[in-house]
């Protein structure tokens, strides 16, 4: 008997200690984790600028003029704070050859302005050197994009006759 009573109080003594472990809570974590790839986006990517006419109608040479501060908005945005934005401007060519003492090619600067909350960046290129000119950063922006044509040029020779056709292309370049 004196057996079945230490038996008995031993076990009781060891049920408590079950019954506190099972109703105690305990808690597993669950880590969650995401990212957002760089991106530049154009809500507005073409525009047009037309210049109906390109030369001094007396002399038949490039009036800068009436190509120097036209200008057009494209509108875009990067979510990347070293997104960057690079223009390159092409010559205004007429597909016609030019005889000696006439051009077909009409040279300008063009010059790109993003608008980010931090103030304005431009970048900006001349046509007379192929490829865009250096990249500007922009970072993290939503905004018009005015896009402007000033320093235009040519050889001081006349301008053959017929249509002339150029284009600036404005890059935006995602970043981190």
């Amino acid at each position: 008997m004196i057996k079945q009573t230490l038996f008995a109080a031993a076990l009781a003594s060891l049920i408590p200690t079950f019954a506190g472990a099972v109703t105690s809570d305990v808690t597993g974590a669950v880590t969650v984790n995401g990212s957002v790839s760089g991106r530049c986006q154009f809500s507005l990517d073409s525009a047009t600028i037309t210049i109906p006419e390109l030369s001094d109608t007396s002399t038949g040479v490039l009036d800068p003029s009436t190509v120097n501060g036209r200008n057009v908005a494209l509108n875009g945005w990067c979510n990347g704070a070293t997104s960057s934005m690079a223009v390159e401007a092409q010559p205004l060519l007429n597909a016609s050859s030019a005889p000696s003492g006439f051009t077909n090619r009409v040279d300008y600067t063009a010059t790109a302005t993003a608008h980010p909350g931090s103030g304005d960046v431009s970048a900006d290129d001349t046509s007379t050197v192929a490829g865009a000119g250096a990249a500007a950063q922009v970072g993290v922006f939503s905004s018009a994009i005015d896009v402007a044509l000033s320093a235009a040029g040519s050889t001081g020779a006349k301008l053959i006759a017929g249509a002339y056709t150029g284009q600036v292309l404005v890059t935006l370049t995602p970043g981190l």
